[in-house]
């Protein structure tokens, strides 16, 4: 009986405020319980939607923490000199 309210939006934290640790783990216990088959329709729409939303926030994540990491520069000599974007645009 725990397992289907892990999974209800109404109990479950506002998706806009996780870590990505915690919507991917969500959005792991969503698949699995989606997977037994053993949810009624409705109640599998809804969570089906919500981990939607979930990969939505974790691609944002991923997407912002991407255009954060840099490239070390070196010199001729192998010494880094500085930073650069990783895959500049």
């Amino acid at each position: 009986m725990a397992e289907a309210s892990d999974t209800a939006p109404a109990a479950a934290p506002d998706i806009s405020t996780m870590s990505f640790e915690a919507a991917v783990a969500e959005l792991e216990r969503i698949v699995d319980h989606l997977e037994r088959g053993d949810v009624p329709l409705d109640k599998s729409i809804e969570i089906y939607e919500r981990g939607e939303a979930l990969k939505a926030h974790c691609e944002k994540l991923l997407g912002a923490a991407e255009k954060r990491i840099e490239k070390i520069r070196l010199d001729r000599e192998g010494k880094p000199t500085g930073t650069e974007p990783l895959d500049p645009e």
